[in-house]
């Protein structure tokens, strides 16, 4: 690596740029005789998105990057970080709204992924906000509308949803 991207300086060559907290890199398609483009934030090993890259007029090598290409680019690959990411928050925060006895109550699963101790809660809570009940589960818990009513119907005992 050169002193220029060890700083994160601002790139702009053929097949490579780098601005605004992203590099684009052009690289040879092993699959075919084609080329992709490789999109990675700064401080990132990995690049977060890969994709295929226009051929040149030669029709041997790439076209080169330009602004308005790595511009996109960037929009391209920023957006797929943050559906990645709302997705992870969405399958590891679950709500779901039930009826128990007339009343609206939310029943949620948080989920901590963590590599040598992985836990998850599942809540119960009246629609005013006020706690109705919480227990320990596996993170493999499945929170749907069936499990949050047993739980419910079990009167929200912890015991009935522990792990087994």
């Amino acid at each position: 690596m050169t002193e220029t991207e060890d700083r994160g300086e601002k790139i702009t060559e053929a097949r490579l740029w780098r601005d605004n907290g992203w590099t684009a890199q052009v690289i040879k398609n092993e699959d075919d005789d084609g080329w992709a483009v490789s999109m990675t934030p700064d401080g990132q090993a990995e690049p977060a998105l890969v994709g295929p890259w226009t051929m040149g007029r030669d029709k041997k090598n790439p076209k080169p990057l330009d602004s308005n290409a790595f511009n996109t680019l960037v929009k391209t690959a920023a957006e797929f970080v943050r559906r990645h990411e709302q997705q992870l928050h969405a399958s590891l925060h679950q709500s779901i709204a039930i009826t128990h006895k007339g009343e609206r109550v939310s029943v949620t699963l948080d989920i901590e992924p963590d590599e040598e101790n992985p836990s998850a809660v599942l809540r119960a809570t009246h629609a005013s906000g006020e706690p109705i009940a919480q227990a320990r589960v596996a993170p493999s818990f499945k929170l749907t509308r069936a499990s949050a009513g047993a739980w419910a119907d079990a009167g929200f005992d912890p015991q009935s949803v522990r792990r087994p």
